[in-house]
């Protein structure tokens, strides 16, 4: 008893001067009091907390960034390729000299101007021409005499053989010389037209009806077999587009391919079509020639530099804006929003490029949802609000 008494002795001295000395029923009302005060404080720090977390989440989904998607789909579109080469006459005919030449005396075409076939074009000289002709035309004449006496011999000496004045030996002899006679004649017949046929050779022929596309010869030059080309001519006007393709456009493009062909300095666009596929490629540039066939025109000067756009078939792939693609050192790519609406790059290969959008040849097969534009403001994995836009 001492001993409890003195500790209560104890805690009453604890108290502040001038207060009464709590009891010990007043002892057990402050201890409840702050365990209930910290079982309230560990209630509220675990689930407090956990109510505060969908609110922070809302917060959150409201700041996830909207972004523009597409669906692509498939589009049946035409592939076209873009080319650049030369206009040239379909079939170039080289027009020089057959014969022995001379002197030019006329020249009776200019360039632009239309011809026949084996309408003269330039002639030449034939002044010694024309007096062999003449002297091989009295050779001629001079057989031909000789034929007719040779054959009047024969025949009078045929009316005298039966009354034995003239042997069947010299009546032979008659026939043999009326057969030299008549052989003499073929001969110098023949000599004359071998003349006259080089003197016609020294005309410059068209070797076919065309067109005149240059002139390299004027009255007065001397020509020959070795002056090389005197006049340049378009079989039938025929032109053509000599496009220059890369070996992968080639391997893709048949002949009967359509084509659009603007000649340099001109608005104008000529229809065509690909009416030969090269069957070599130029080792150096990797390159050949899709030669496209023109109808004659004025404004389609051989010689001169076109563009051209040909279809070269038609492909099913997904088509995209060009602001749904970007690219880096590891290709072109884009972005699409998965089924967690993140987002995740997608490696493509693109295709044809026109106005009506890009063509992806490959990574895509038109059911993603592409982010069609501002991907250069997303990154992989980062969480969005696709708003889906109509493919147009």
């Amino acid at each position: 008893m001492n001993d409890y008494q003195g500790s209560i002795g104890h805690e009453e001295r604890l108290a502040l001067p001038g207060e009464p000395a709590p009891s010990g029923r007043g002892r057990r009302i402050v201890v409840v009091l702050v365990v209930v005060a910290l079982l309230a404080l560990v209630t509220w720090a675990m689930f407090g907390r956990k109510k505060a977390d969908p609110a922070a989440g809302a917060a959150k989904t409201e700041q996830m960034p909207s972004v523009t998607v597409v669906v692509p789909g498939r589009t049946t579109v035409d592939r076209t390729l873009s080319a650049t080469g030369t206009l040239a006459a379909r079939r170039e005919m080289p027009v020089g000299v057959a014969g022995e030449g001379g002197m030019i005396t006329r020249v009776l075409v200019e360039p632009g101007q239309w011809v026949n076939a084996g309408q003269v074009l330039a002639t030449v000289d034939r002044s010694v021409q024309a007096q062999t002709a003449a002297s091989l035309a009295a050779q001629v004449t001079v057989a031909r005499s000789d034929q007719t006496i040779a054959q009047a011999e024969l025949d009078r000496a045929q009316q005298l053989v039966d009354r034995g004045f003239i042997s069947k030996a010299d009546l032979q002899r008659k026939a043999a010389t009326r057969d030299a006679a008549a052989a003499r004649v073929q001969v110098a017949a023949a000599t004359l037209r071998e003349a006259n046929a080089r003197t016609g050779r020294l005309d410059i022929r068209a070797p076919a009806a065309g067109l005149v596309l240059t002139r390299g010869v004027e009255p007065g030059q001397i020509v020959s077999s070795g002056s090389g080309v005197l006049f340049r001519m378009a079989q039938g006007g025929q032109i053509e587009m000599r496009a220059q393709l890369a070996e992968a456009d080639l391997a893709s493009l048949h002949t009967g391919a359509r084509a659009q062909v603007t000649p340099v300095g001109s608005d104008r666009v000529f229809a065509g079509e690909v009416w030969q596929v090269s069957p070599v490629i130029d080792p150096q540039t990797r390159q050949g020639i899709a030669r496209v066939a023109l109808r004659y025109d004025p404004a389609l000067r051989p010689g001169g530099f076109a563009s051209a756009t040909i279809v070269g078939g038609a492909a099913v792939a997904p088509l995209l804006p060009d602001s749904a693609l970007q690219s880096d050192e590891k290709g072109s790519f884009v972005y699409i929003v998965d089924k967690d609406d993140k987002v995740a790059r997608r490696n493509i290969r693109i295709g044809q490029v026109s106005d009506a959008g890009v063509t992806v040849m490959q990574g895509l097969d038109g059911s993603e949802r592409v982010v069609r534009a501002a991907g250069g403001f997303l990154a992989p994995g980062q969480k969005v609000k696709p708003v889906l836009q109509k493919a147009s």
